[in-house]
């Protein structure tokens, strides 16, 4: 093995002696050892990648939301799924807002209406819900838990009308019997005993599939939870695992409305209704991603 010194191996690797010693010094340099005061570098040796070397390009939908939330990046994928994810889930529950008022919202921060009248309720939960996309962007990777989902629900309902109301609580299971789409759900004395149930058959999944993802919604569902809110949670939840195990995440849209709530119903007797409807959206959210170049 044929040795060089420091003066050398700065030549060869186009930089200053001190950096050499440095990584040297730091045990950078496979096979270099001192004489005295004096380096012996091996002839060979590779030189060291920069601790500071630019950060690799983001790998992963999330990686990219999370850029673009920090960036606030405009017109981008970031930008896209909070608008659209936001007017369609909330439209879904009666909310009269437009998609393009839902986006001046979200881009202005302001209502800019003429000749109408605006429901007070259906913007606080449009302003609330940017707020829940936030929240699943930075949280995706936590594990699915009862104050996580709490959470949601206080963000989501924080400032209404129902968070004034003394039978409705805000960020915590119903007070009062509902139901949804004529069917009965988990009574309030039962929701904290059946969430806990849910969620731990959930998590002793380890890599959750799609199916899981949806098995969950199903289940969700029929619990219900909350007083209100359940829908809009229970598809921030969907969107957020989807990001979690880099599944490629979907908006349920207004012309999928009607199959998404036949294929919660029929979840027990054929799957394939929900499983459709859901990859039919996913193949949506595909096309964006295609369009923005982006890797799933």
């Amino acid at each position: 093995m044929r040795y060089l010194l420091v003066a050398d191996i700065a030549k060869k690797w186009n930089m200053s002696e001190r950096s050499v010693r440095n990584y040297c010094a730091q045990g950078r340099v496979n096979g270099a050892f001192l004489t005295g005061k004096t380096w012996n570098i091996p002839e060979n040796a590779e030189k060291p990648e920069r601790t500071n070397k630019r950060k690799e390009e983001p790998i992963t939908l999330l990686d990219i939301l999370k850029e673009q939330k920090a960036s606030k990046y405009s017109g981008g994928i970031y930008h896209k799924t909070q608008i659209d994810l936001t007017y369609n889930s909330n439209h879904m529950e009666g909310s009269r807002l437009t998609h393009a008022q839902t986006r001046y919202i979200f881009e202005t921060n302001t209502i800019g209406v003429e000749k109408e009248v605006l429901n007070v309720d259906d913007v606080i939960e449009t302003a609330n819900h940017f707020r829940c996309i936030d929240i699943i962007i930075d949280h995706a990777k936590a594990t699915l838990t009862e104050k996580f989902i709490k959470e949601l629900h206080l963000v989501l309902k924080n400032g209404t009308s129902d968070s004034r109301k003394n039978w409705f609580t805000v960020g915590n299971y119903k007070k009062l019997p509902n139901e949804v789409s004529g069917r009965d759900t988990a009574l309030p004395e039962e929701v904290a005993d059946k969430m806990k149930a849910l969620l731990t058959e959930y998590s002793a999944k380890e890599e959750k599939t799609f199916e899981d993802i949806l098995d969950f919604h199903v289940k969700f569902e029929r619990i219900h939870p909350f007083q209100d809110g359940n829908g809009r949670v229970g598809r921030l939840i969907m969107f957020k695992e989807c990001l979690k195990y880099n599944i490629v995440p979907f908006i349920i849209e207004d012309n999928l409305k009607m199959f998404y709530y036949r294929g919660l119903k029929e979840w027990d007797n054929e799957k394939g209704y929900l499983t459709d409807t859901c990859l039919s959206a996913q193949d949506k959210y595909k096309a964006y991603l295609d369009y923005f170049r982006i890797a799933y």
